[in-house]
Parts: C-alpha cells; sequence; structure tokens
C-alpha cells in the first residue's frame, strides 16, 4: 500500500512517502512549498502518483492558515487521484516520534497547543501543571520556544536543532486507520481563529 503523508500544522511541512511501512522518502520545508516537496518525493522514489492508494494529512492543532493548505492540498490530490484520505493529530504524531513525551506546538499569543488527559488545549505554558511535565520530555516548537518554562516546572526539553522537534509525516502515515472521502477529514481547532476572534 502506497501512502502519502504531510503536515502543514506548524512553521515547517513534512511529507512522505511510505510503501507498506517502509519509508521511501521524506522531505521537511516550508508549507507554502509543500506540493514541490511532494513532486520531488515522487521523482526520488521512482513511484507515480497514480500508484498511491490514499493521502494522510495532519490536522494540528496549529497555524490556522497552514492547516487550511494542507487539508486543501489533500482534498485537491484525492480529488485528481480517486483516493481516500485519512487525518492524523500533528500532536499525536510529534508524541510516536518520542515515546512518553509531552508534544508542545507554538501557538502563538503566548500560549501553546499540547495533550492534556489525552485531549488537545491550547494554554500559556505555565499554567501547564508540574505533575504533566515533571520528569517528561517536551517535544515540539512550543517546547523549544517555552524551554526555560517547561525546564523550570521539571521537564526536559531536548536540543533545539533535534529531529524530535519535527512532526515527521512517516509517523503520520503509521498512525492513520481510518481513510474516508476527503472532504470528511477535519481540521482540530481547540480555539477560534484570529479573524473570528477580530470580527466576532
Amino acid at each position: 500500500m502506497l501512502i502519502l503523508a504531510f503536515d502543514t500544522a506548524t512553521n515547517v511541512a513534512t511529507s512522505a512517502l511510505v510503501e507498506d511501512g517502509e519509508t521511501l522518502g521524506e522531505r521537511v520545508g516550508l508549507p507554502g512549498r509543500l506540493l514541490e516537496d511532494v513532486h520531488v518525493l515522487f521523482e526520488e522514489s521512482d513511484a507515480e502518483p497514480g500508484e498511491l492508494n490514499g493521502i494522510v494529512v495532519g490536522t494540528g492543532p496549529g497555524s490556522f492558515t497552514g492547516l487550511r493548505m494542507g487539508l486543501a492540498a489533500g482534498r485537491a490530490l484525492a480529488l485528481a487521484l480517486d483516493v481516500k484520505v485519512a487525518g492524523v493529530s500533528t500532536l499525536d504524531a510529534l508524541a510516536a516520534g518520542a515515546p512518553g513525551a509531552l508534544p508542545v506546538i507554538d501557538a502563538r499569543r503566548k500560549e501553546v497547543f499540547t495533550l492534556v488527559d489525552g485531549e488537545p488545549v491550547a494554554i500559556a505554558p505555565d499554567r501547564l501543571s508540574d505533575s504533566l511535565l515533571q520528569g517528561r520530555v517536551g517535544v515540539g516548537d512550543g517546547a523549544v520556544r517555552y524551554r526555560d518554562v517547561l525546564e523550570a516546572a521539571g521537564a526536559e526539553v531536548p536540543p533545539d536543532g533535534s529531529l524530535l522537534h519535527v512532526p515527521h509525516a512517516r509517523l503520520h502515515a503509521r498512525l492513520a486507520e481510518r481513510f474516508k472521502p476527503a472532504e470528511l477529514v477535519e481540521p482540530i481547532y481547540v480555539r477560534r481563529p484570529d479573524a473570528d476572534r477580530v470580527l466576532g
């Protein structure tokens, strides 16, 4: 089974081609260059888009614009190639890259997206409980940005350049379960987009 997976929820876009659990290629770039990265993946893997059996898209939480970009790309490709799509949480993919770690994504506005009791939340990093952080490894761009806060509460944060902070698309492919029509895959929003807050 040939799967194309990608995530554009953070300021780093990841994409991967995975066949029967084996990663044929993976790229890390910018969300605005996602389709170029996908094109390169197919070229370097000597695979054809028509051979795809499914697409996996990161569903966040994360940047509203980035999420919409990724979902739009997933829907367009799924329609063109007549394949189904599975959504995978960006937080779950981060956690899968570092078992036992706490995924922390920079949510801007002095908040982070993370998991509390298994549920995605937007919260100020200094409001995360010591019991949640004590002895845990924090991964993701939010952990890097708020390293001082997390480490003061007893968490460990890998070096800024560690690949543990990247939501690798190959992990999205591994976590994908339910493939369905692309229009049924929805992003994970835990707060209103900035535009709605201004207009509302």
